[in-house]
Formats: structure tokens, sequence, C-alpha cells
């Protein structure tokens, strides 16, 4: 048996104001698509905002359902839209933030599923996914491509 080790290249910016505009527009819009949240269940409004390789932005929010699990998380209602309104552009960036029940932004961080479909995403296009995060105290994460967040993502094998 061989010892494999992973690692993970994320940096992150003090706040909003430190990112570089076209981010912070990114990041603004997912903290605006948290207005649009159905989350009547779980008063956890999460925002999500994708940027495509041409500058164009889509928000998305998460939106919930009594019958849980047929909501679905902001990430992908945001990548779903995208693809299916610019089924030709590469997905350069994708924004997440969540709103408490309180309506403080909180940290949020894309579930499984979500990284499952980015990790498609990336595959579909052979373009890495900048994501950025918004954590606790007004910092954002940055990572680069979605095998940090999913190294042994379903169906790696065949990209």
């Amino acid at each position: 048996m061989e010892k494999k080790q992973l690692t993970i290249d994320y940096c992150e910016y003090a706040s909003l104001e430190a990112m570089p505009a076209a981010d912070r527009e990114l990041m603004q819009r997912a903290i605006e698509a948290t207005d649009t949240a159905y989350a009547p269940y779980s008063h956890f409004h999460v925002g999500a905002a994708v940027r495509l390789a041409d500058g164009t932005i889509v928000t998305g929010s998460n939106q919930e359902n009594i019958a849980y699990p047929s909501g679905l998380c902001a990430e992908r209602t945001a990548l779903f839209s995208a693809a299916a309104q610019h089924p030709h552009q590469a997905v350069a960036a994708l924004a997440v933030v969540g709103r408490d029940a309180e309506g403080r932004l909180v940290e949020a961080s894309p579930c499984g599923a979500c990284r499952q479909v980015m990790a498609e995403c990336e595959a579909r296009h052979g373009h890495p996914i900048e994501l950025f995060c918004y954590l606790q105290g007004g910092k954002i994460r940055r990572i680069i491509g979605v095998d940090s967040l999913l190294p042994f993502a379903f169906g790696a094998e065949l990209g």
C-alpha cells in the first residue's frame, strides 16, 4: 500500500472591499440573490452568482419545497440556469453567500451535489471554475478548480 496526501490551495480576502472589482461585483450579485430565496423551512437564504467566460452574470437562490429533497440549492439553480440560457459559455467563476434568519450574512459553501455539478461543468467546457465563498467575519475564500473541493468526483475518470 502506498500512502498519499492531498493538499488544498486557496486564499482569502480580508473583506469584500479587498477583492478586485469584477469579483466584488460577482459577490455582490450573490448577496443580492439571497433576497430571492424561498426558504420557509430552513430560514437559511443562499444566493449564488455565476460569471460566464463572456462576462455574463447569472444568479440563483435556494428554492425549498416541503417535499424534501425536491428543492434546489442556489449554486445548482444558477449553474443550471446559466447552462440553459448560455449553453456554449464556460463557467468562469461562482460566488456563494448565505443569510441567516436574522438577515446576517453567514458562511456558505457548496454541498456535495453542487460540487459534483461544478465538476461536470468544468469537464464539459475544459475550464476550471473560480469559487468565492463568504466566510464568518466578512472574509472571502477563493479556490480555483473544484478538484480541491471534490478530489474524487464521480465520473472523474471519464474527463
